[in-house]
């Protein structure tokens, strides 16, 4: 970080966060004072932030560029995936989807990579726990740790689909195609305008684990009983429980907070974004 800053710093106005929230707020005004180019130096929290942000300056033609120092970089590698990588002062720009996700009743967030309930969402809290791992030490620990927690009992529909209820160990709602540096959605694309939608229905905590030493070395399995792949433009899910739910790692509720009706939306080709070198 400090070569790229060294780089772009007589070309580029930087600034620090200081609290939760604080990049939304920055990349909000940043986009709103004429900026064409917003960029988010860090991880999947810093990008989810940021494109909050400029989403919610509704100003259209600004790029929001994703500067990958963080541990996982789920987002930055998905656009370096799709469209390859770009230099901050180039023209490259690439129209992809965001989603908004609505929850606890007039609560909305906007999000670039998935959401994710049950496991995932256990998985986040837990990672709040740990300190001194990054990447998939990280994720793997807390997913271990989040798997003393019981089965869900999800209603999900999809688009206008009747909702099926089933016990859920996972529910992951995907733009790109990872979930904390695993390999989840290897078909989502960022801009047809859909989710890929992955459901672990009945899986036992030990079926989990050697499903996580095999997502971790391949990737998901595509043939799996009880693993559900679909893709939608909306989705709605109820719980009798409380639900714990992030949005690209970042926390949205937690079970305290007793959100049980979740709403899930594309926004097709928001978002103008590309993914910089970081040097």
């Amino acid at each position: 970080m400090a070569r790229f800053r060294q780089r772009w710093q007589q070309h580029a106005e930087f600034q620090q966060t200081e609290y939760a929230g604080h990049g939304v707020d920055l990349a909000r005004q940043a986009a709103e004072r004429g900026c064409r180019v917003v960029a988010a130096a860090g991880g999947d929290g810093t990008a989810h932030d940021v494109a909050n942000g400029v989403l919610q300056a509704d100003a259209p033609g600004v790029t929001l560029a994703v500067v990958p120092i963080g541990s996982a970089n789920d987002y930055a590698h998905a656009i370096a995936q799709e469209f390859g990588m770009s230099q901050l002062d180039d023209q490259h720009g690439f129209q992809v989807d965001a989603g908004r996700v609505r929850f606890g009743g007039d609560q909305s967030r906007y999000f670039v990579e998935g959401v994710g309930t049950g496991l995932s969402g256990w998985a986040t809290i837990e990672s709040r726990r740990i300190r001194r791992l990054q990447g998939k030490l990280l994720y793997g620990l807390s997913v271990w740790r989040a798997l003393r927690h019981p089965l869900t009992d999800l209603e999900v529909q999809l688009d206008q689909s009747p909702a099926v209820r089933s016990p859920t160990l996972l529910l992951s709602v995907m733009l790109g195609c990872r979930e904390g540096n695993f390999l989840l959605a290897p078909d989502a694309r960022l801009a047809d305008g859909l989710f890929d939608v992955i459901h672990g229905a009945r899986i036992s905590r030990w079926q989990a684990i050697g499903l996580l030493a095999r997502i971790g070395c391949c990737g998901l399995p595509r043939q799996h009983p009880e693993i559900h792949r679909a893709r939608c433009s909306r989705i709605r899910l109820r719980s009798e429980s409380p639900l714990a739910l992030h949005a690209d790692g970042e926390l949205l509720c937690v079970p305290e907070q007793s959100v049980h009706d979740v709403e899930i939306e594309t926004l097709r080709q928001r978002l103008r974004v590309k993914v910089c070198q970081t040097r």
